[in-house]
């Protein structure tokens, strides 16, 4: 009984009004009524189911379309040597370290009886072992320009005959209490469903170094949809969801002429990619989104806790997209100025990719050191 009070004390505190709505409005104020229908949190149950489906159709594409495709351009899995079993490698690589110091590789040749050499051979052959193949990656890389890109088109389609698209002042008009679309509640829950699918895939997909900011990224993406969700500030959040699928679609579309090793084509996607990147990114988010969610809300109604909790974080990723344009901005330099044969050639490209990833926190790197 006592853990009970507790936690329904916990979850009264978490969902007190004055955290997340203006003053004078209740959680009640949100409630279904004269034909108006409005956001809930238990609508979000939906996207788990959503995201299985996701898992579903993802296995589906990749084997029916992304292996054929992968085929006609000329990309096929290629057999791999696998390396002689050795119990006691195997559990140090499982368990400990893909690559081991020098004091590691000295522990090891004298528990296995190797000498150092075959174990430093060993660990080599083991991590090549590991390395996705071309063809895991552009399957990968298939599902995800094939979601943003329909993503794009649905937000567009969901968007351009609304006011808010054209004019960020009625974003605000009647806040909260504003009546939710179907095309909105779809929008969400398909981005929540995608990116809780890649969440649910990530131990399975191709494992890079920012392993552990991918969890964080589409944790932190699921996060800001949700509690963008359960506010009402559903229209904000398409807008900002909108400005980020246009440059993903150019990004996934890169990498697949990468594979495909097209080389000018990617090249000049990845131009395009980083003018796109440029303004929406960067002048877009900034002078209209950011500028919309600072100062007119404040003309309704007093700054609360949900205003400023929503703005900082859309202050961080403004920060981290600052970043990101830097890196660009140093890759296309180098490639147009000939410091590089082309931009997949350049070992900032691997770098910049190898922390970046769309809304919020960071893209999946391609690297040829970092496995993508």
């Amino acid at each position: 009984l006592t853990v009970y009070l507790m936690i329904d004390t916990l979850y009264e505190w978490i969902w007190w009004d004055r955290f997340w709505l203006p003053v004078n409005l209740t959680w009640a104020d949100l409630e279904d009524r004269d034909g108006r229908v409005y956001a809930k949190a238990s609508d979000l149950y939906v996207t788990l189911p959503c995201a299985i489906a996701f898992l579903l159709v993802r296995y589906l594409f990749e084997r029916l379309i992304a292996t054929p495709l992968a085929a006609s351009v000329g990309i096929r899995e290629k057999a791999r040597l696998r390396v002689a079993d050795n119990p006691i490698l195997e559990l140090y690589y499982l368990s400990h370290s893909r690559n081991p110091g020098q004091a590691g590789i000295d522990g090891l040749s004298k528990k296995s009886g190797w000498c150092v050499r075959q174990v430093e051979r060993w660990f080599r052959k083991r991590r090549n072992q590991d390395r996705p193949g071309v063809l895991k990656k552009f399957r990968e890389a298939s599902w995800r320009f094939v979601f943003y890109l329909l993503a794009l088109i649905g937000g567009v389609v969901s968007l351009y005959d609304k006011e808010w698209f054209y004019d960020t002042r009625e974003v605000w008009n009647g806040f909260p209490k504003q009546n939710m679309l179907d095309s909105q509640y779809w929008y969400y829950i398909l981005e929540m469903s995608f990116y809780g699918s890649l969440l649910f895939r990530v131990t399975f997909d191709v494992k890079r170094k920012d392993f552990k900011e991918q969890i964080i990224h589409h944790l932190a993406t699921l996060t800001l949809l949700s509690f963008s969700w359960c506010v009402n500030y559903i229209r904000i959040g398409t807008l900002v969801m909108l400005i980020h699928d246009a440059s993903d679609v150019l990004l996934e579309s890169a990498k697949l002429f990468n594979y495909a090793k097209w080389e000018t084509t990617c090249n000049s996607l990845f131009v395009v990619f980083a003018i796109v990147f440029m303004v929406t990114r960067l002048i877009i988010f900034p002078f209209w989104l950011i500028h919309c969610t600072w100062v007119y809300p404040t003309l309704q109604y007093p700054p609360f806790f949900g205003y400023y909790f929503f703005n900082v974080m859309l202050v961080v990723l403004l920060f981290l997209h600052i970043f990101w344009a830097y890196l660009i901005l140093r890759m296309v330099n180098k490639f147009l100025f000939g410091k590089v044969s082309h931009l997949f050639g350049s070992g900032l490209f691997h770098s910049f990719f190898s922390i970046l990833h769309p809304f919020p926190l960071s893209q999946p790197s391609f690297g040829h050191n970092v496995t993508t």
